[in-house]
Formats: C-alpha cells, structure tokens, sequence
C-alpha cells in the first residue's frame, strides 16, 4: 500500500461532492474514487451518514470533495487546468464540463454544473502562445471561448 499524498487540493461543496467527483473522475484516464468519508452520529452539523469527504484522483492528482455546506462558494479564483493533447480531446472534455448548467468563459475558461472552474488548453496552444509568433497568437486567443488549435495555427 503506498502512502497518501502528503499535499492535495480540497473543494467546498454544499452537497454535492460525491456526484462531482464521480462526474470529474468520469472524465480523465487515471482517475478514481478513493476513501468516502460520512459524518458521524452526534454531529449538529449534518445527518449522521451523511457524505463528508470523497478522495478522488484526477489524471494521477488527488483532489478531496468536502460537503461542507452553504457557508463558502467556488469562484474562479482556483481551477482545475487540464492540458488536452489534440482538439478532439479539447472539445470533448468542453462538451461535458460546460453541459447541464456550466458556462464558457474566454480563453479555455469555463465553469461546471458545480460552480468549479477549469482551464481546458490543447498543448499545441501552449507551444504557439510561447513561441516566436505569440504576439500574433495571443490576440486570437482573447476572441476565443473554447480554444481552437486550427485559428491559432492559422495567426501564427
């Protein structure tokens, strides 16, 4: 058995964490549910046996989902970035997170049905924003939602 991960990220949900990280972990290979933990009796913050915690790992990095009520929301301050190999990739994890309420944003950013913010960006971006043509590349990609590898090829 290998030890837990010294560092991982928590997300704050209302009551939501176990089916965002079954969605999430639906998503990415390498991925899964770990430990879930309940709420005990004698608790006055929730019913006992309630979903408190779920461990989950996405493309190999652990994540926790915390049920901890309606006192703390998401914002975009923190996202999930998620560096996709081709547009194939790009448009599908974009169809997914964006469906059954998410919402596009500008430049790969969008926001899930949970209020969580990602940041979808197809590795050839990253290589043509850093590249000798960047000062053509970044002005498209301002116009963009969703990255298109194709449009930004064709600035550079």
């Amino acid at each position: 058995m290998s030890a837990a991960p010294k560092v991982k990220t928590c997300l704050w949900f209302d009551d939501q964490a176990r089916e965002a990280a079954e969605f999430y972990v639906s998503l990415l290979p390498d991925s899964h549910i770990g430990q879930v933990s309940r709420y005990p009796e004698g608790q006055d913050m929730a019913q006992p046996g309630k979903v408190l915690v779920v461990e989950f790992t996405l493309a190999g990095t652990p994540y926790q989902a915390l049920n901890g009520g309606p006192h703390f929301q998401l914002s975009e301050a923190a996202s999930i970035s998620v560096q996709t190999e081709d547009q194939a990739e790009t448009d599908r994890l974009w169809r997914a997170l964006t469906a059954d309420g998410g919402a596009e944003s500008q430049c790969g950013w969008l926001k899930d049905r949970f209020g969580l913010s990602w940041q979808i960006v197809p590795r050839r971006a990253t290589e043509l924003l850093g590249g000798p043509d960047a000062a053509k590349v970044w002005p498209v990609l301002m116009t963009m939602h969703k990255i298109d590898i194709a449009a930004l090829e064709a600035a550079a």
